[in-house]
């Protein structure tokens, strides 16, 4: 889904037609609404994650020097 994303706004920045690719995308976000919505009525009542939640749990990525960089003296 997230390449499906990206090549939609690629698409649009460069003032493209992203009709086949946004249809693919909404159709995707069908399929997710449907299983949550499944799912909850199976009886899953578990608060699901958000953005906050994924952005929260990504690893941090250190800044640091490359490999095999030579230090200051």
């Amino acid at each position: 889904m997230a390449e499906i994303e990206a090549s939609v706004r690629d698409l649009v920045n460069r003032d493209r037609d992203c009709t086949e690719q946004a249809l693919s995308q909404m159709g995707l976000r069908r399929k997710i609404n449907l299983a949550i919505t499944e799912w909850k009525a199976a009886g899953g009542g578990d608060v699901l994650p958000d953005i906050r939640d994924r952005v929260r749990l990504r690893t941090v990525r250190q800044v640091g020097k490359p490999a095999g960089a030579i230090a200051p003296r």
